[in-house]
C-alpha cells in the first residue's frame, strides 16, 4: 500500500526490516508495500549507509551554491528597494554596477530576491516598449507642471516640477502652498539664474501658464517671450504630451509622497531635495541606458538677464500698444489681442493674403486680423 503521510518513517522501517533478511524476496515486498523497486532499493541503500537510523527524505538542495548571491549583496539589494520602492531589478542592477558592487546580480536574480522577501508582487510587470522622443540637446526644451495638490496637515501641498527634456534632469522640485503665478515665477526665476535660459518651455493649457484653450497670451507667457523663450503647450486632454514630467510625478509619488508623512512645507521641501539629489545623481534611468540624468545635463549658455530686454520691432512693422481691454486699434477698428499683453507693444504685419494681418509679440504670433470680414474686430 502507498505510504501514509503520518507514518511514512515507520512504514519505511517496516519495509526495511524484512527486506534486509537473508533470502528475502525484495520485489514481492515492494509490491506488498505499494512502492516501486527503485524506491525499495534506494531505502535499502540508505539503511546501509546510515545503519538504519534515518530513512527520512533528504533535501535535494545542493551542498554548495557557487552562484548564490552573497549575503552582503542581497542585503544591499533589499536596502535599496526599501529606500526606493519604485526601483525594480534592472535599476538596482545598474546602481550596484555604478557603485562598484561586483559581481552584481543579474536583474532577474534581483527580481527573485525581491519576490522572495515579498517586496515585489507579480502585478509589477515591466511595461512594454514604446517610441521615445527627446530633444537633441540639453535646454532645447524644459517641461513644467504642477503634480496636483496633496494633503499636508491642515493645508495643501502643490508640488511644482521642472524637467529638462533631453537629459531628464530635474531642474527643480518645489513644495508650494499655492499655484499662483507669483509663486511659479519666483521659483522659475531661481532656476533661470542657476541653469540659464532654455530655448522653449512646455506646459499644459491650464492656469497659471495657459489660457485653457481660450486664446490669447497670459502674463506668464508674455514674461517668457520677453526672455526669448518659446512657449509650447501640450494638446488639451493629452497628458502624454508631457510624458517625461508625468513619469517623474509617478516616481515622486512612489518614493516620496505616497508612503511618507509630510507634516508641513518645510518637511516636504526637505524630502523633495533628498529625492531630487538621488534622482539626478544616483538613480539609473532606463531611457538613458541606465546613466544618471546629471551625466547628460549641462547649463544653458544663455544667462538670465538682470532686466527684461527691451521689446524691439522692425522698421516695416506697424507697432500698437495693447489697451486696457486687451485690444489694439488698427485701420480704424478695434481688434482683441490678449489681456495678458495689456500695456505692452505688438507688431502688426501683412501676410501674403490681402486684408489678412498677423499680430506678433516679440517673436511669437499671438493673433490674426482679417479686414476682409465686415464685422472684424
Amino acid at each position: 500500500m502507498p505510504w501514509r503521510e503520518q507514518t511514512v518513517d515507520s512504514q519505511r522501517r517496516d519495509f526495511v526490516a524484512p527486506a534486509t533478511q537473508e533470502g528475502a524476496n525484495r520485489r514481492a515486498l515492494c509490491r506488498q508495500f505499494g512502492i516501486s523497486a527503485k524506491t525499495g532499493y534506494k531505502l535499502l541503500r540508505r539503511a546501509r549507509e546510515a545503519e538504519g537510523a534515518d530513512l527520512r527524505d533528504r533535501s535535494r538542495r545542493p551542498h554548495a551554491s557557487p552562484t548564490r548571491t552573497a549575503p552582503a549583496v542581497e542585503a544591499a539589494v533589499l536596502a535599496l528597494r526599501r529606500e526606493h520602492p519604485a526601483w525594480g531589478g534592472r535599476k538596482i542592477h545598474h546602481w550596484l554596477l555604478q557603485h562598484g558592487v561586483a559581481p552584481a546580480p543579474a536583474p532577474s536574480t534581483i527580481t527573485g530576491i525581491l519576490r522572495r522577501h515579498e517586496l515585489i508582487v507579480p502585478s509589477e510587470a515591466h511595461p512594454g516598449r514604446w517610441q521615445r522622443f527627446e530633444h537633441p540637446a540639453p535646454n532645447d526644451l524644459w517641461q513644467l507642471d504642477f503634480m496636483g495638490h496633496l494633503p499636508l496637515g491642515t493645508a495643501r501641498l502643490h508640488p511644482l516640477t521642472l524637467l529638462d527634456d533631453h537629459s531628464r534632469y530635474a531642474l527643480g522640485l518645489f513644495a508650494c502652498a499655492t499655484e499662483r503665478l507669483a509663486v511659479v515665477q519666483a521659483h522659475l526665476t531661481a532656476c533661470f539664474r542657476q541653469f540659464g535660459l532654455p530655448a522653449a518651455l512646455l506646459t499644459d493649457n491650464g492656469p497659471p501658464w495657459g489660457s485653457s484653450g481660450n486664446g490669447g497670451v497670459t502674463a506668464f507667457e508674455a514674461w517668457l517671450l520677453r526672455l526669448g523663450i518659446r512657449v509650447v503647450h501640450g494638446r488639451a486632454y493629452h497628458p502624454q504630451t508631457q510624458g517625461k514630467v508625468e513619469r517623474l510625478h509617478g516616481t515622486i509619488a512612489a518614493e516620496v509622497t505616497r508612503f511618507r508623512p509630510l507634516p508641513d512645507l518645510a518637511a516636504a521641501q526637505h524630502a523633495f531635495d533628498r529625492f531630487r539629489a538621488c534622482y539626478n545623481h544616483e538613480r539609473p534611468h532606463e531611457a538613458l541606458d541606465y546613466a544618471v540624468p546629471a551625466s547628460r545635463y549641462r547649463s544653458s549658455p544663455r544667462p538670465f538677464p538682470a532686466a527684461l530686454p527691451e521689446i524691439v520691432y522692425g522698421p516695416d512693422d506697424t507697432v500698437r500698444l495693447v489697451r486696457d481691454q486687451g485690444a489694439i486699434s488698427f485701420r480704424n477698428r478695434s481688434h482683441f489681442v490678449s489681456r495678458g499683453l495689456i500695456g505692452l507693444p505688438v507688431a502688426v504685419r501683412p501676410t501674403a493674403t490681402d486684408g489678412l494681418f498677423r499680430v506678433v509679440f516679440c517673436a511669437q504670433p499671438v493673433a490674426t486680423i482679417d479686414l476682409r470680414q465686415p464685422d472684424a474686430g
